[in-house]
């Protein structure tokens, strides 16, 4: 019987990340029916530098396997779109003079999932030789782009290979509500239903 991802210790974690991540069943996407390729790795939000220690070693160690990870970090994607637009510095400038609602609703144009940034996502994927895709830096870039948003938008764009996506918060499953992404542990981002928590996959 696995145990809950509240009683694993990091090295735990880690140990079961990588005997799922390393393994022909999650590479060759078998037993997912029709369902999208989508994991979530979430993690309680005081864990965030142990978790970015042990993504780092995930990466070195699946690579060292021959496994081939893209790693795309969003906040730092968000910025790298901002300054390919040339209005990275028109938005530091902005922030001491406008609002925090004026200044998402200005980034959340900007960074729109379905025009901006999932085709930043896509050009990263098309130009680079990877097996499994790994997506991080969520709670950075909350409330401005929605991890929700991000998934939907992905779905026909990365269902070929394998996507993990770290998350500062909780993935759960209910029979009142469903299943939804909760940011932070308290912030509800909204109903996803076509991911699948890593930590209760078989190695």
């Amino acid at each position: 019987m696995m145990k809950g991802i509240a009683s694993m210790s990091m090295q735990e974690r880690f140990q079961h990340l990588f005997a799922v991540i390393s393994g022909r069943r999650f590479l060759d996407k078998q037993g997912l029916g029709n369902e999208v390729p989508f994991f979530i790795c979430a993690f309680k939000p005081e864990e965030l530098v142990e978790m970015e220690r042990l993504q780092r070693q995930l990466i070195n160690r699946l690579e060292q396997a021959g496994i081939r990870i893209l790693e795309i970090n969003l906040y730092d994607l968000s910025i790298d779109i901002l300054k390919e637009r040339g209005i990275w510095d028109q938005m530091l400038e902005m922030e001491e003079s406008v609002s925090k609602e004026q200044l998402k609703e200005l980034l959340q144009g900007v960074l729109d999932p379905e025009t901006h940034l999932v085709p930043a996502i896509a050009a990263k994927m098309v130009s680079t030789d990877f097996e499994v895709l790994f997506l991080s830096g969520v709670g950075e870039v909350f409330p401005y782009i929605r991890s929700h948003n991000v998934l939907n938008n992905l779905q026909s764009t990365a269902k070929e290979k394998p996507t993990v996506m770290f998350f500062p918060g909780a993935y759960t499953h209910s029979l009142e509500s469903g299943a939804s992404l909760d940011l932070f542990g308290k912030m509800r981002d909204d109903k996803y239903y076509r991911a699948f928590n890593i930590f209760h996959c078989e190695a």
